[in-house]
């Protein structure tokens, strides 16, 4: 933190006071942040039931490209992820066992085979979104006051918004870097 010494002056006599004003620096800032995060994440994180297991990452990223995509062919998903067919089929059987996906015939092509999310899929794949145990989380705004919580959201909301914005720019950068 830096401090800073501020002067006021009070009219005919121009007596000078000094104050001591902490200013907490972006370093200050950002490592203060990183602390508090990883304390609420550590504290609120949601947990799997023990009778549930969490998709592996590359069921989840499957699962992922399916919800933003619509269904696609075994052949697609491979493409799209860069994996042998053969390694793609062995992923979509794992999912379709337990019940995640179905492959679904082509009403207009009774060759091509689509893969889809069963409602069972799409349960489990917005549990895998849910980073924060909701409850937990209910609880502990309980504790804070109103103004305390539209504090909190005002806070979250700039800080959203400007890593955005970073990362907007970021983008734009690269791409004109890319061009040239």
């Amino acid at each position: 933190m830096r401090l800073a010494q501020l002067t006021k002056c009070i009219g005919i006599d121009d007596v000078i006071l000094f104050d001591r004003v902490e200013i907490m620096t972006i370093d200050d800032s950002s490592e203060q942040f990183i602390s508090l995060y990883q304390s609420v994440y550590k504290n609120l994180h949601s947990a799997w039931e023990d009778d549930v297991q969490r998709p592996s990452s590359e069921a989840i990223a499957v699962m992922n490209h399916l919800v933003i995509s619509g269904p696609l062919t075994v052949t697609e998903a491979a493409t799209h992820f860069n994996r042998a067919q053969s390694a793609m089929s062995e992923l979509i059987d794992r999912l379709q066992a337990n019940g995640y996906v179905d492959r679904v015939k082509d009403a207009r092509d009774k060759r091509k085979t689509f893969v889809w999310l069963t409602k069972s899929g799409r349960e489990i794949f917005n549990k895998t979104q849910e980073v924060l145990d909701r409850e937990l989380l209910e609880n502990s705004m309980e504790l804070l006051t109103v103004s305390e919580r539209t504090a909190l959201i005002k806070s979250l909301e700039s800080i959203a918004s400007a890593s955005q914005a970073i990362l907007t720019k970021k983008r734009q950068e690269d791409e004109t870097f890319k061009s040239l």
